[in-house]
This record gives structure tokens, sequence and C-alpha cells, in this order.
């Protein structure tokens, strides 16, 4: 059983609320199949609740009731099965090229019962047209100026980019502002998540879509 410290069990808690449960057995399985599996390095451990989880889960707050939302790259579930297991309201494509990764995002989503959540094993390019989405999230894919023509696109012309980010949100905001614009970007901003609840909260960079 991976412990939470007490600020992090606290946070945890206002994150998930009756669901947090369903966090923790997540979590387990980050912990043991995720590493076996080489989807976490086992450094992470002590920090799969502050870095990985309470870190991706808090980007729920930015996103509208009842939203569709198409994570790219899910690689281990972070940001998607956070999401969806923070929101049930929510209804979450997880969208991801690798096999082995496909297979172990199955086998939780099925050990956690999740009907909110939907696996599409493609290349985010490949996927455009053939999801329904609102929101589009990343966390750790590529910088803004090579993610948004992958993510963006999935919207069908309107929606939002949530990009998780760290300290180079800005400079990637700089590099990227022409592309984003030509795909429709029209207000790019840098939020941050979780700043009632976490220590380090997320930054997050948000782009605005709608396409003339």
């Amino acid at each position: 059983m991976v412990e939470l410290t007490a600020q992090e069990a606290l946070a945890a808690e206002q994150i998930f609320g009756e669901r947090l449960d369903l966090a923790k057995r997540y979590v387990e399985h980050l912990a043991t199949s995720g590493i076996e599996r080489g989807l976490i390095g086992p450094r992470e451990v002590p920090r799969l609740w502050s870095r990985h989880v309470l870190n991706c889960a808090v980007v729920a707050e930015l996103i509208a009731d009842g939203a569709k939302v198409a994570d790219v790259g899910s690689g281990a579930g972070l940001p998607g099965l956070c999401l969806a297991i923070a929101r049930p309201d929510l209804y979450l494509t997880l969208i991801e090229p690798l096999e082995r990764r496909v297979t172990w995002l199955e086998e939780v989503v099925m050990d956690l019962g999740l009907n909110n959540v939907e696996i599409i094993r493609s290349r985010a390019e490949a996927a455009i047209g053939k999801v329904e989405c609102s929101v589009v999230t990343a966390r750790a894919v590529s910088a803004l100026k090579t993610l948004a023509p992958l993510t963006i696109p999935l919207l069908g012309g309107e929606g939002e980019l949530l990009a998780i980010k760290g300290r180079s949100a800005e400079d990637e905001i700089a590099t990227a502002g022409k592309t984003l614009r030509n795909l429709g970007g029209y207000e790019t901003s840098i939020v941050i998540a979780g700043q009632d609840v976490l220590d380090e909260p997320t930054t997050v960079v948000r782009v605005k879509v709608k396409r003339r």
C-alpha cells in the first residue's frame, strides 16, 4: 500500500471525495503492475500521490460539467484516469498508441469499474474525426509547438486544450504562438490548478479554440 502523508491525505479527500478508495486502488496499480510493465519508474513510488495523481486530478476544476474529454498520450492514465475518477460526470477518451500501455489501461479501468472511460489505441493524428470532445488534455507529451497540431484538431473546430506544463510554459507559448493561431487558438493563458489544496499547484496552458 502506498502511504499518503497527512497533507496528501487531506488534499486527496478534498479532490476525490467519496471516490477516494478508487483513487487509492489506482495508485496501487501504478505502484505494482505499472512499475512491472515500465509505465512508471520505481523511484516515483514515494511521489505517486503528490507529483502525479493529485497534480493531474486538480485539472478537473478547469473542466465544465459533463464535458467530453480526450486525453492524448495517456500512458499510465495521467491525467485521463485521474480526471475520470475525480469527476464521474466527465466522459474520457484515452488515446494511447502503445499496445502494452493500452492493455494495462484496459485492465485498470475494468478493475476500477469506470464506466465513463473509453480507450483507443491510436496515434493522436489518426484519431482526428473519430473522437468527439470539447476538451483535450495532455501531460508530458511534447513541447506546445509540437503538441498543438496533434491535439487541437481533435476538437473539431471548437473547444480547449489543457496542457499540463512546468516552468517552461511561458517560453513554450511564445514559441508556439503562430502555430496556435493557425489552428484556431484565439486565447492562450497560463492557469494554476489546485492552489487551495496543493503545496505545489499545477501549471496548465489553456488554449481556447474556435475556427472561423
